[in-house]
């Protein structure tokens, strides 16, 4: 172990005795994992087995760091240690036991094996329960995408297994908090139908979604005295990192094991909770710190400038509404760019040449760059994206909430699958044929595309014709190079409708045999690869789940899974677009994306600084993550002051998270109108203004006022 880098305070930690329950809180970016990373090693090397160390997180990415020790080369070997969830936790418990909990639990079948759901598949089996009543007028007056309502049905089973309450109380709860047209709580009593409905069905086919598992190992595996000798004689040593963004049923858990570990971790960002929407709740966590022997605190950033810790104080300050004068830092300058635009895609030209700026002119890496959002749209990916691309700036964007069916790569596979089994009675448009072909065949253009797919196309059988059958004028202009190179996908996709391969296995061999060969178009993309294998880990998860019960009804799993797909289900969050991070290529991402990245970088560009996107929630008309939250008091009603204050909270941690990780500056991406062509006067630039300023904030209540005014 070579900890010669560590503070002081950091040594401190890794020298505690081994065992001792240590609670350690700290900013972000303050070398708290870092420290943990040598404790656990230290923990290894003093000769304790892999296998009996516990390695939590409240999210498997947020693991990176200690994986990655474990993998460098000279690591101590001595077992595996595992990184769980508490919800992974709860998963091999009720797989393990459930003999024991099947039957007690409420299982129609408790003598056949439980089939667990992925988020996909929750969404598919809550899609296939609610598209009935969906056409019989359930949740009639809400206008939302049909994929949103099932994920916030979902949602809100989840929110009452890991807050505690029973789920039949989800539609009472919300009720009791709503304060605005009576119309609503006929909708919450639809979310609670519909809640209560998946529940029968997940109990008859013995699925369990998260929340079923959640609920099941709460209420019966775990007091189970079996259960909990397995655990404590299999894990004896806990590291228990960003435990604010974790839920309350993983802290209650925690609370009760913790006096059976030898020794224990607990880490707490200050200032965090960013996944309070996921049902993360802080102040539970923290509670978990009377419970441990020793408390050790890193106040300072590692990461942070003086002038970005000025910066950090004085926003935090206009956030908070604090009457005292800002104190900023005497370079402001340095640490803080912008340049106001009347217009949004000037505003995209300045973040492009600043960028580029900082890249050729200052020597600035492009993996030390990011540039951040509230939301990151399809068209603000593609604007920043194409510009940089021009200007020879490798770039890379990840939204992990983006949908499968948004992704070129996805549409090109699926409308080749569509075009290989006529049988399933889809038929492609001849634009997503077009599109299709543009994707699948490197350097064809648009207008090639188009012509071709409008000659060879049949969109009534869903056949594709010879290139040989098109009259030589129109070869030549199609090239006879895009058309050997057609002919070649034409002849694979129709010999590969004579075979019965699973989707799965379709896809695998159509990216290996065809698309990712010379001359194609997934021969030189890696994101198209990364997608490509998200697809087909999509597939096998949902054959898995689905198959069977799809098989005994008669219908073709691969036409089911697109029209799932069609129906816009969100992906499962893949562990791969998360860990790989090409060093050399600025990062377009989602705020609270780049937030649970947990990484610092030099230079981060805020955009739409002035939109309302910073502090509003998404519209959920089917949940609510602080009215279902245990730190809301049942009955009380939810008002604007409550959203407005909630807001302000929200923002503060977000814009003190993010410029806790950041080295040396913040360029602020400043339009009059917005992406939308809005004005913009959201809470987030009146901050800023403030600041600049030297002026206090008003009272929360009166900001929605001050917002509507003239600045």
């Amino acid at each position: 172990m070579d900890n010669v880098s560590l503070t002081e305070l950091q040594h401190v930690l890794v020298s505690q005795p081994l065992n001792r329950r240590i609670f350690l809180e700290g900013p972000a970016g303050a070398g708290k994992t870092t420290a943990a990373v040598d404790r656990l090693m230290r923990l290894l090397e003093s000769g304790i087995p892999g296998e009996s160390l516990l390695l939590l997180v409240p999210q498997r990415t947020l693991a990176g760091p200690y994986e990655a020790a474990l993998r460098a080369p000279g690591a101590v070997a001595g077992g595996v240690v595992r990184a769980l969830t508490a919800g992974g936790v709860a998963r091999r418990m009720v797989d393990l036991f459930w003999p024991l909990v099947a039957g007690p639990a409420g299982f129609v079948k408790p003598e056949e094996l439980p089939v667990f759901l992925t988020l996909e598949t929750a969404q598919y089996y809550m899609a296939h329960l609610l598209r009935p009543l969906l056409e019989e007028g359930l949740f009639d007056s809400v206008v939302i995408d049909r994929n949103r309502l099932y994920s916030q049905v979902v949602d809100n089973l989840n929110k009452a297994a890991v807050v505690g309450f029973p789920y039949t109380e989800i539609g009472a709860r919300l009720k009791a908090a709503w304060v605005g047209e009576p119309g609503q709580l006929r909708v919450y009593e639809d979310v609670q139908t519909a809640a209560e409905m998946f529940r029968r069905f997940c109990l008859v086919h013995n699925l369990l979604d998260f929340s079923l598992q959640v609920e099941v190992f709460r209420q019966h595996a775990w007091p189970l005295r079996e259960c909990r000798v397995y655990l404590q004689t299999t894990y004896r040593h806990l590291i228990y990192d960003n435990i604010e963004e974790d839920t309350p049923f993983a802290h209650d858990l925690i609370g009760e094991w913790l006096k059976e570990f030898d020794s224990a971790l607990l880490i707490f960002d200050l200032e965090a909770g960013y996944r309070r929407f996921l049902g993360a709740d802080p102040e539970s966590a923290y509670a978990l710190k009377d419970r441990c022997e020793v408390n050790l605190a890193l106040p300072d950033s590692l990461v942070m400038t003086a002038p970005i810790v000025g910066l950090g104080e004085a926003l935090g300050a206009a956030l908070h509404g604090e009457r005292r004068p800002s104190q900023l830092p005497a370079n402001l300058s340095d640490t803080l760019k912008f340049e106001y635009h009347r217009f949004f895609p000037q505003m995209l030209d300045w973040v492009t040449e600043s960028i580029v700026d900082l890249v050729e002119g200052q020597g600035t890496s492009p993996g030390e760059i990011v540039v951040l959002a509230p939301y990151l749209s399809d068209a603000l990916r593609f604007s920043l994206m194409e510009r940089l691309r021009e200007r020879g700036i490798p770039v890379r964007s990840h939204r992990p909430s983006r949908s499968l069916r948004e992704e070129p790569a996805t549409q090109c596979l699926l409308t080749l699958a569509a075009l290989a089994h006529p049988e399933w009675g889809i038929r492609p448009s001849k634009f997503d044929v077009t599109y299709a072909l543009m994707q699948a065949i490197h350097r064809l253009d648009l207008v090639r595309a188009r012509l071709l797919a409008e000659i060879v196309y049949r969109e009534r059988s869903g056949e594709l014709s010879s290139f040989d059958l098109i009259r030589p004028e129109t070869q030549e202009r199609i090239t006879y190079r895009m058309g050997e190179r057609y002919e070649r996908l034409r002849n694979w996709l129709s010999e590969a409708s004579l075979r019965d391969d699973e989707l799965d296995h379709f896809l695998s061999r159509l990216f290996g045999e065809v698309l990712s060969q010379t001359g194609f178009g997934f021969h030189a993309s890696y994101d198209a690869g990364g997608v490509t294998a998200n697809l087909i880990e999509s597939v096998q998860k949902f054959r898995w789940v689905a198959g069977p019960m799809l098989e005994q009804a008669g219908t073709a799993l691969g036409k089911e899974y697109l029209l799932m797909v069609q129906d816009g289900v969100i992906a499962a969050q893949y562990m791969g677009s998360w860990q790989t991070r090409p060093g050399e290529a600025v990062l377009l991402a989602p705020a609270y994306t780049f937030l649970m990245s947990n990484r610092p970088v030099e230079v981060q560009f805020w955009l739409d600084v002035g939109g309302r996107g910073w502090t509003e929630r998404l519209y959920q008309p089917l949940t609510h993550p602080y009215v279902l939250s245990r730190n809301w008091e049942v009955g009380r009603l939810w008002g604007d002051a409550d959203e407005v204050e909630a807001g302000r909270e929200a923002l503060y941690r977000l814009a003190r998270g993010l410029l806790h990780r950041c080295r040396r500056a913040i360029y602020l991406g400043l339009s009059e109108l917005g992406e939308q062509g809005y004005e913009q006067r959201g809470s987030l630039l009146m901050a800023f203004q403030r600041v600049l300023r030297g002026v206090p904030a008003p009272n929360p209540v009166d900001e929605r006022v001050e917002g509507d005014g003239d600045e």
